[in-house]
């Protein structure tokens, strides 16, 4: 094993290489880590097995793969297996202010034996599910990292093999704490997470996909030991509150066996941590200083309850520029960015502690109140469906489309074993342009924030959409204003833009985001000495805060959650506190939507697209698709209305408007004209009249507007023929048939003329019903 990982275990036997090949190590690695990897032996670090209560187990292991990682642990459940290095750069970044994290999580198809179906046949960018896991993995990691760590470092989950029973990124999330613990990276941890289903009212641990399909509860818990919650997400199909506490509490305590796994193999093999570079300090006199010229002006500021968010920052911004200049004036020896940092930490205390010392937020709520809602739907005729939802400073504008069943996004082939879906026809689109703050930057590519906030609204309101909808719907939300919980206003416009589309809701959705402020001694959150939680945070409140949990769902129960710290875990009572403040505040919102809508829209508008269902013989299939599709070209490109099979006899019409309907459906009368066609009775002989002769047979019709019918070759004698001319067969000749009714599957007649021959040719030909009845 690579000495990154695991020094103090190594066998003092030497590794010899020739001189030629030491160049080439020193050349390819640099001299710091060639001296690393020479002076390595073998690693006794053992692979070991976390077994669940339900039976089930992880097996965790390290030392064989991807040894120049600072860290690397590959973790396996069935036959999937996940592994993930840590690499962190050996000195941060001069000037460095945040902690540089980056978390690459890649689905690979090599993966599961398949091979990627775009044009380069290898793997491209990032997918949504690749993002939105990288996201779930950085969220349940980064809580942990030391305050003053700033060292740029990278996270790679590489998924060796997935199989179709259970989801690597779990997995991904332990091997993350395994890697980043035995690691010499500071790291607070280690995490343990699992997934939690629910089915027949029964918690599942780590449930395979198959279990998923029937569980009203998919929930993913990342938790540290003493029972810390770290991140929660998920989704339900209208959880009650009761069952949602129960899989969190149990999570929780099935994450605990890893943590204890992983904490013993740290403490055997694990190598010893980074001393953190601490910043450098402010002197005594800068900070006092600073203090002396904001306190009193902030503290006025945050009492203001008549400021909003503009003239809030405006005034902090104010402040801060002012207390700068003078105190760099007094301390010209001073780095400015050193004053502001100061003025920084003193704003967030300030903010902090007024929270605590009143019942009384920043804009004069208390800590339960909702800010002022407003609501409104149908603002354009020419939407299908729209609503704008105001929360505060907080505005979105929701739109909705409907389409036909070819618009469903196809989902590629990994991303369908990963979720077990092969098209969405529910679309959530979410749109955060720059001015939404009132700042100018790029607008292009959708980003990871924006994927992440989308996804998680789309989530909240599947459930609330029936299964059998004839049509695919694409919703948009488009944030016009924010100030705190878009994500949450996207979910409250949502169900209000889809019942006005006149999709019918099972229930209206909404979402609230609930934040935390904390205090605690020596990192110890499991003992909190005091914590405040508030309802609908406003976007400072979730800067200066501890957490932000945003919770959707119905009047009935959830059916989305994601709780997001910036502490090292948070108790379970915390938790079920925050969740049921979120259930109150969920009701409340609700009957503010109702009084503007309650339900789907009955009456329809004049833009909404219809779809109708027809069923036709199998033999007008032909009449109707015409040859290469022409016909069903002609439709759609004359009226707009596009035709889907269903199955053999069933087609599915699409139309934008009841107008292109009915002008569609005169178009398939015209195709399908039925002229009166006689009753052919099975096994009767009738006279056939010759119109074609064909290598393969001659073409006959039984009757004058009759499309003509294949007899095959080995159908015109009881001798073996080569060519309908060996018998002396023309064109307009009558022959003798029997019928055998159509063929199932095709609808093409059954005709033969050998089984008249012989025996069978002293049968009457009173059964000519066809030329009688056509004439």
């Amino acid at each position: 094993m690579h000495s990154s990982s695991f020094a103090p275990r190594f066998s003092t036997k030497m590794l010899v290489f020739p001189p030629r090949c030491l160049a080439k190590l020193q050349l390819l690695y640099g001299a710091s880590r060639y001296r690393r990897y020479i002076q390595s032996g073998p690693s006794d670090c053992p692979a070991v097995e976390v077994n669940f209560s339900n039976g089930r187990h992880i097996t965790l292991s390290s030392g064989k793969l991807a040894r120049f990682a600072n860290g690397t642990a590959v973790s396996q459940m069935g036959d999937t297996a996940v592994m993930v290095t840590a690499v962190a750069k050996p000195k941060q970044a001069p000037g460095a202010s945040f902690m540089p994290l980056v978390v690459d999580y890649r689905l690979k198809s090599a993966a599961s034996g398949r091979i990627p179906m775009n044009f380069m046949r290898r793997e491209l960018g990032p997918s949504e599910k690749e993002i939105l896991s990288a996201r779930l993995i950085d969220r349940s990691v980064r809580p942990l990292f030391p305050a003053d760590f700033r060292t740029e470092t990278q996270l790679v989950c590489n998924i060796l093999s997935m199989d179709s029973v259970y989801s690597p990124d779990i997995l991904a999330i332990n091997s993350a704490s395994m890697a980043l613990s035995l690691s010499d990276i500071p790291w607070n941890g280690p995490i343990g997470a699992v997934r939690v289903g629910l089915c027949d009212g029964e918690v599942v641990v780590n449930p395979t996909r198959r279990e998923l399909q029937t569980s009203q509860l998919d929930l993913v818990v990342s938790a540290t030991k003493h029972n810390l919650v770290v991140m929660l997400e998920g989704k339900g199909n209208v959880v009650l509150l009761q069952d949602l506490l129960k899989a969190v509490k149990q999570g929780t305590r099935e994450a605990q066996f890893i943590i204890n796994e992983i904490e013993r193999l740290q403490k055997m093999y694990g190598r010893k941590k980074r001393t953190v570079e601490a910043p450098p300090a402010t002197e005594t006199e800068i900070s006092d200083a600073v203090k002396s010229m904001c306190e009193m002006r902030l503290r006025e500021i945050f009492q203001d309850a008549t400021h909003d968010k503009i003239t809030r920052d405006n005034a902090v911004n104010e402040v801060r520029t002012n207390v700068i200049d003078k105190v760099w004036s007094s301390y010209p020896d001073t780095e400015p960015s050193l004053i502001a940092e100061e003025f920084n930490k003193i704003c967030k205390s300030i903010f902090r502690s007024l929270l605590f010392e009143g019942n009384r937020r920043c804009d004069g709520r208390d800590y339960d109140s909702l800010r002022n809602i407003s609501c409104q739907v149908d603002l354009y005729k020419p939407l299908h469906g729209s609503a704008l939802f105001q929360r505060g400073q907080t505005q979105v504008f929701c739109t909705v489309s409907l389409d036909s069943h070819e618009s469903a996004m196809k989902l590629d082939a990994i991303t369908a074993l990963e979720s077990g879906l092969k098209a969405k026809n529910f679309m959530l689109h979410y749109e955060f342009p720059p001015y939404a703050t009132g700042e100018v930057g790029r607008i292009g590519p959708i980003g990871r924030r924006e994927l992440g906030h989308g996804s998680l609204a789309e989530r909240a309101l599947v459930p609330t959409l029936p299964h059998d909808y004839p049509f695919t719907v694409r919703l948009t939300s488009e944030v016009l204003e924010s100030n705190g919980s878009s994500s949450m206003a996207s979910v409250c416009g949502g169900s209000m833009a889809l019942m006005d589309a006149g999709v019918p809701v099972t229930a209206p959705a909404a979402g609230v985001a609930i934040g935390l402020v904390t205090k605690y001694e020596n990192n110890d959150t499991k003992h909190l000495t005091d914590y405040r939680i508030l309802t609908d945070i406003l976007g400072i409140e979730d800067y200066m805060g501890d957490m932000d949990m945003k919770v959707a769902g119905t009047r009935k129960g959830f059916t989305a959650i994601q709780a997001d710290l910036k502490v090292p875990g948070i108790p379970l009572k915390v938790v079920m506190e925050s969740l049921q403040k979120a259930t109150d505040a969920k009701g409340r919102i609700l009957d503010i939507m109702g009084e503007v809508i309650r339900e789907h829209r009955k009456y329809p508008k004049d833009c909404w697209p219809v779809t109708e269902r027809i069923t036709i013989e199998p033999q007008q299939r032909g009449q109707l698709i015409g040859p290469g599709g022409m016909h069903l070209k002609r439709i759609y490109l004359e009226t707009g209305a596009s035709l889907t099979a269903e199955d053999e006899t069933t087609y599915s019409i699409f139309a934008p408007s009841q107008a292109a309907m009915d002008e569609a459906k005169e178009h398939i009368d015209a195709l399908l004209t039925k002229e009166r066609i006689p009753d052919l009775e099975f096994g009767g002989i009738y006279s056939a009249k010759i119109t074609e002769i064909r290598d393969t047979g001659v073409m006959v019709i039984l009757y004058p507007s009759m499309p003509p019918a294949l007899l095959h070759n080995s159908q015109l004698d009881q001798r073996k023929i080569a060519h309908p001319s060996a018998l002396g067969l023309e064109v307009g000749q009558e022959i003798q048939v029997k019928y055998f009714g159509r063929d199932p599957v095709s609808g093409f007649m059954r005709l033969s003329r050998k089984v008249l021959q012989g025996a069978a040719s002293s049968i009457p030909r009173s059964h000519n019903k066809a030329t009688e009845e056509a004439a």
